[in-house]
């Protein structure tokens, strides 16, 4: 009997120099650092460029990075027409998914043949920094669309973090919260073969382009049980409204056996080690905006849910309410995923296509046993292909 991995739990199909979640210290590893330690010491620029080459920049290389991305962040006029086609009402990640598509097409025009559009190793890194540049402004844009407020433009003098809420607010942020939402970029940016960036490379598989890899990983992505948990985390708090409540309502969630986002990961068993560095920018934001509710809230929450289920949180649990605390909208926070995340899926991107082989599991099928349609007469060439079944199964 076939013994079948559903959800590919176990699974092991390919090396990765990226990352990986180290078992012995319960640590998730970009390129061997620690994401602690990178979050705690490093802006987000100079982790991007740690993903995409494998070592952490000097200081001219990161000059030489932002330099590039600066160019960038602005929206074409096309792009922000595709973007304005779009009603209000859609899903933020249908809006960065169509941006993203109309970024790739508008790179990629001209390109008539199909391998020609797959591009160099060093294309592909340039793609990268300039599609990591812009996303940005297309989730900032979509915020402030949704608000009935206009597009801002970019500033070259801050770097990506503060650019990125200036953008969306159209002032420049305080230090703390800069660094809060630098640290939960990096947090973000990578997390071996997870569902987005296991898409992302299947495509790669084929020889597809850069930009269709990613547009299929947001499409991912923007699941409940992937990158759309962090969203669900704010609606629960929302649910819950206070501290107080949290027993009653974790008295019902649990007899309706409801599942409660932000617990619970895959890999880590022992909790999830993005969550200290997270937890503790949550609480930075906390006390510059005065909000010891939201800590309340937070701390009864994980406690009670730790108590009973002995399930810990996952990464979206601290980053829900530090992105509704820096006034960002729910339906924003898995785009934001996406800003940061482009760094991880872009690397494996260009890692697939270094070492490539396509993709293509098998299936244990279940259907009917052969049969036919009655009155068929098979022709010349059925009958040929039915003889040779080792060439007509290609």
């Amino acid at each position: 009997m076939t013994d079948i991995k559903k959800g590919l739990a176990g699974v092991t199909v390919d090396e990765t120099a990226v990352s990986k979640v180290n078992p012995e210290t319960n640590s998730l590893l970009y390129r061997g650092y620690p994401v602690q330690e990178l979050a705690a010491t490093q802006p987000f620029e100079a982790v991007a460029y740690l993903l995409w080459n494998g070592e952490l920049p000097d200081a001219a290389q990161l000059a030489d990075l932002r330099r590039i991305e600066r160019q960038h962040r602005s929206l074409s006029d096309d792009v922000r027409a595709v973007i304005d086609l779009l009603p209000t009402s859609v899903h933020p990640m249908d809006e960065v998914r169509t941006a993203v598509s109309a970024i790739g097409a508008r790179e990629t025009a001209g390109i008539s043949n199909v391998m020609d559009a797959v591009g160099t190793p060093e294309e592909n890194l340039e793609r990268s920094v300039r599609l990591w540049a812009q996303l940005p402004a297309v989730v900032a844009y979509g915020q402030r669309r949704r608000r009935g407020e206009e597009l801002i433009e970019p500033r070259d003098d801050l770097d990506y973090s503060a650019n990125f809420l200036w953008m969306t607010f159209g002032e420049q942020a305080d230090e703390v919260v800069v660094d809060a939402f630098n640290r939960s970029m990096i947090l973000y940016a990578e997390h071996s073969f997870n569902a987005s960036t296991f898409t992302a490379r299947v495509i790669a598989s084929t020889l597809s382009d850069l930009y269709s890899a990613v547009v299929g990983a947001i499409g991912a992505l923007k699941g409940p049980l992937h990158g759309g948990a962090n969203e669900a985390v704010l609606h629960v708090f929302t649910e819950i409204g206070s501290a107080e409540n949290v027993g009653p309502w974790l008295d019902t969630a649990l007899a309706e056996k409801r599942k409660i986002m932000g617990f619970g990961h895959r890999v880590y068993k022992r909790g999830d080690s993005r969550v200290p560095t997270m937890k503790a920018a949550l609480d930075t934001l906390v006390a510059h905006y005065d909000r010891p509710d939201v800590a309340a809230l937070y701390d009864a929450l994980e406690s009670q849910f730790v108590e009973r289920k002995g399930i810990y949180p996952n990464l979206d649990y601290p980053s829900g309410p530090a992105y509704d605390l820096i006034g960002f909208d729910t339906l924003t926070f898995t785009p934001l995923f996406v800003a940061a995340r482009v760094t991880g899926w872009t690397a494996h991107i260009r890692e697939q296509q270094s070492s490539n082989a396509l993709i293509r599991p098998l299936s244990a099928y279940v259907g009917p046993d052969e049969r036919h349609v009655e009155g068929y007469v098979p022709d010349a060439a059925d009958v040929e292909a039915q003889e040779r079944p080792e060439e007509a199964a290609g």
